[in-house]
C-alpha cells in the first residue's frame, strides 16, 4: 500500500507520468497473479518429479523381486524334480514288494504311508512352484510395462526435441539452443534474440522464433509447457515504468513471451509463466560474456506422465 501511495505522488507530482493508477494496480494484481501461478506450478513440478523418482523406486523394486522370485522358482523346480525322483523309486520298491511274501506286509504298509507323504509333499510343492511361477510371470509382464512406458516417453521427449530443432534451424546457436535434461526438452533463449536492454517487448525477430516453435508444438495436448525469464545481476535503472527490480523484468518478460505463443495457437491451459530474476543463474556474473549468458529465457516442455502414475497406482 505505501507503494502504491507513493507511485501516485509521483504520478501527481510529474507531469511526466503517463500511467494511471488503474493500470499501475492491473499491473501490480498480475505480479501477484503471476507470483501465485509460478508457486502453485512449481509445487505441481516437484510433485510430478517426486512421483518420476517413485515410480524408478517401484521399477527397480520389481526387478528385485522378479530376480528373488526367479531363485525360488529354480530351486522349487529342483526340489520338484528330486521329489520325483524319489517317488519313482520308492514306487517301484512298493511294486516289487508286492510280490514277495506276506511277510512283508508291514514294510510294504510303511512304504505305502511313505509314498503318500511324499505324494502330498509332492502336490503340495507343485502348487507352490505353478504360484511362484504365476507370480514371477505377472512382475515381469509389469516390468515390461513399465519399461516400454518409459522408453515411449523417451522417445517422445526426443521427437519432441528434434521437431523444434528442426522448426528453428534458421536461428543462430548463440540465440537459443534445444537440449534434453531430465526427461524434459529446455529451449534457451538469449536475450538478444528477444528483448532489448531492459525491455519487456519482444523483438520481431523474437516474435519469429516463438511462433515457428509454437507451430511445432501446438498440437501436442501431451505436453506442459514453463516459460522462465531469468536476468543477470545488474539491477534495472530507476525509474523504469512498472519495473522495481530483476524479479519484475523477469515476470513480465516471461508474460510477454506466454501471450505470444498463446495468440500464435498454443492453450493456455498448458503454459505457465515465471521469472527467477538474477537467482537461477548458469554461470557466474563476474564478466560481460556470463552476464549476457544469464540473460536469457527457458522454455521447458514437460510431457503429461498421467499414463505412468495410472501404472504405478495399479501397482
Amino acid at each position: 500500500m505505501t507503494r502504491l501511495v507513493l507511485a501516485i505522488f509521483l504520478c501527481s507530482f510529474f507531469s511526466s507520468c503517463i500511467v494511471s493508477k488503474k493500470k499501475f494496480d492491473d499491473m501490480l494484481a498480475q505480479k501477484v497473479k503471476a507470483e501465485g501461478e509460478l508457486a502453485d506450478k512449481t509445487k505441481k513440478l516437484d510433485e510430478a518429479n517426486a512421483s518420476i523418482n517413485a515410480l524408478n523406486e517401484s521399477l527397480k523394486k520389481l526387478k528385485q523381486d522378479s530376480i528373488a522370485l526367479n531363485d525360488n522358482l529354480q530351486a522349487g523346480t529342483k526340489k520338484l524334480a528330486d521329489l520325483n525322483k524319489e517317488y519313482e523309486k520308492l514306487n517301484a520298491n512298493y511294486k516289487t514288494s508286492l510280490s514277495k511274501s506276506g511277510k512283508l506286509n508291514q514294510d510294504l504298509a510303511q512304504q505305502r504311508d511313505q509314498l503318500l507323504a511324499i505324494q502330498d509333499n509332492l502336490e503340495k510343492t507343485r502348487k507352490a512352484n505353478d504360484s511362484l511361477s504365476n507370480s514371477l510371470a505377472e512382475r515381469e509382464k509389469k516390468v515390461k510395462e513399465l519399461e516400454q512406458v518409459l522408453a515411449n516417453k523417451d522417445k517422445a521427449v526426443q521427437d519432441l526435441k528434434n521437431r523444434i530443432s528442426n522448426a528453428l534451424l534458421n536461428f543462430k546457436e548463440n540465440d537459443l539452443t534445444v537440449k534434453v535434461k531430465n526427461g524434459k526438452v529446455y529451449v534457451s533463449l538469449a536475450e538478444q534474440l528477444l528483448f532489448g536492454s531492459g525491455s519487456i517487448v519482444v523483438d520481431k525477430k523474437g516474435v519469429g522464433a516463438l511462433q515457428q516453435l509454437a507451430k511445432a508444438i501446438k498440437d501436442q495436448k501431451d505436453i506442459n509447457v514453463m516459460i522462465e525469464g531469468h536476468t543477470d545481476n545488474v539491477p534495472i535503472a530507476q525509474g523504469t515504468k512498472y519495473l522495481e527490480d530483476n524479479w519484475d523484468l523477469s515476470v513480465l518478460r516471461a508474460t510477454s513471451i506466454t501471450k505470444i505463443l498463446i495468440k500464435a495457437g498454443m492453450s493456455p491451459n498448458q503454459i505457465t509463466s515465471a521469472g527467477k530474476g538474477e537467482f537461477s543463474p548458469i554461470a557466474a556474473n563476474d564478466n560481460p560474456q556470463n552476464k549476457q549468458k544469464n540473460r536469457r529465457t527457458e522454455i521447458i516442455i514437460t510431457p503429461n506422465l498421467d499414463e505412468l502414475f495410472k501404472i504405478l497406482d495399479a501397482n
